[in-house]
C-alpha cells in the first residue's frame, strides 16, 4: 500500500463549495488549510479560477474566484510543504484572468473539460504551464463518452505536454472493474503521464474506486473532508490516509476539523450517499435532479423520484 510516488489533494473547498456556494467562513477555510498542512496532504485545492463574466459575486463566495487577496488573507504566503490547487472549467474563465504563478500563491490550476472540449482544455493547461503553474486536465463524466471520442481525446492528450490527466467519475456511476479497464486505457496512451482519480459516491464506491486506482498505478488522489462534495460527495480524506500507511501523513488533524466544524455543517449541507443520489449514480445521470429533489418537500418521497428518473430515461 505504500508507494512513495502517490499525492493525496484535498479538494473540500472546491468541490464542497457545489453545495452551499462557496459560502465558507474564513475560520473554517483556514482550518482546512491548517489541517492539510498539519496532516502532510501534498495539495490543497481551495477553490475555482472563474471570470466574473460567468457568475456574480452576489450569488457565490469568494472561493469560486480565488484572487490573491483572498487566498493570502488564510495561507499567507504559505510557506509550508502544502501546494494550493484551483480549478479551471472550459467557458468560464479567460487565460488572461490566470496570473503568472510568480505572482500567486497558487501551485497548480486543473482544467476541467467535456471530451468536445478537450482541444480547449490542451490549450488553457499548456498556457498555464507557461505562467509556470503544474498542471492537470480532469476529464469529466466518462462514464458517458463513446469510446471513440475518449481515444481521439486521449491521442489528443497524449502529443500534448501535460503530465497529469485524471479519470473522474463525475455522475458516481462505475463499478471497479469499470475503472480498471478506463485506467489501462488511459495507461496505454498516456505511458508517460501521470493518472489521477476522482471519484464520486453515489453508489457508495468512491474510496474502493480509488483504492482501485491506487492498484493500477494512479498516484494522484482526490479527497475531501468526511466526503464533502457535490451530492453524494467524494472519497473520504480520513478513510483514504489510514488505507495508504504513508508515515508522512496523520489522520489526527483531520478529524479535529470534521469534530469541530463539519458534524454541524452536514445538518444545514445535506452531501453524502441518499437515495435520491444513487438513483442517478445507478442510471448514469448527472446529479443535478437528484439535488434539486433533495431541496424540495418531497425529498423524501424515494418512489417518487425513481417513477420520475425512469420516466426521464423512457423518453
Amino acid at each position: 500500500m505504500f508507494r512513495k510516488e502517490i499525492k493525496v489533494l484535498d479538494c473540500t473547498i472546491r468541490d464542497g463549495g457545489l453545495m452551499n456556494n462557496w459560502h465558507f467562513s474564513d475560520e473554517y477555510v483556514m482550518a482546512v488549510y491548517n489541517a492539510c498542512v498539519e496532516s502532510g496532504i501534498d495539495y490543497m485545492e481551495i477553490g475555482y479560477k472563474s471570470s466574473e463574466k460567468a457568475y456574480s459575486r452576489d450569488e457565490v463566495g469568494c472561493w469560486k474566484f480565488c484572487d490573491d487577496k483572498d487566498l493570502k488573507r488564510i495561507v499567507g504566503d504559505n510557506n509550508t510543504d502544502l501546494k494550493l490547487s484551483a480549478m479551471a472549467d472550459i467557458g468560464r474563465i479567460e487565460p488572461d484572468d490566470i496570473p503568472l504563478a510568480a505572482d500567486s500563491v497558487l501551485h497548480m490550476i486543473r482544467v476541467a473539460a467535456y471530451v468536445h472540449q478537450i482541444d480547449k482544455a490542451i490549450l488553457l493547461a499548456e498556457h498555464c504551464m507557461d505562467k509556470g503553474y503544474e498542471v492537470t486536465i480532469n476529464l469529466m463524466a466518462v462514464s458517458n463518452i463513446m469510446e471513440r471520442d475518449l481515444e481521439e481525446a486521449l491521442a489528443d492528450v497524449a502529443k500534448s505536454k501535460i503530465p497529469i490527466f485524471y479519470l473522474v467519475d463525475s455522475f458516481g456511476s462505475m463499478y471497479c472493474e469499470q475503472i480498471e479497464r478506463l485506467v489501462k486505457k488511459y495507461q496505454e496512451y498516456l505511458p508517460k503521464k501521470t493518472i489521477g482519480v476522482h471519484m464520486h459516491n453515489n453508489m457508495q464506491l468512491a474510496f474502493s474506486n480509488t483504492v482501485t486506482g491506487i492498484i493500477h498505478n494512479c498516484n494522484m488522489l482526490d479527497t475531501t473532508f468526511l466526503g464533502i462534495g457535490r451530492g453524494a460527495g467524494n472519497c473520504p480524506l480520513e478513510i483514504l490516509l489510514t488505507f495508504l500507511k504513508n508515515p508522512k501523513y496523520r489522520v489526527r488533524p483531520i478529524l479535529k476539523v470534521i469534530q469541530e466544524s463539519m458534524i454541524d455543517m452536514q445538518k444545514e449541507i445535506e452531501w453524502g450517499y441518499h437515495i435520491p443520489y444513487l438513483i442517478t449514480g445507478t442510471m448514469n445521470q448527472h446529479p443535478r435532479s437528484a439535488m434539486k429533489w433533495m431541496n424540495s418537500k418531497e425529498k423524501n418521497d424515494l418512489v417518487a423520484f425513481f417513477n420520475r428518473m425512469n420516466e426521464k430515461m423512457d423518453l
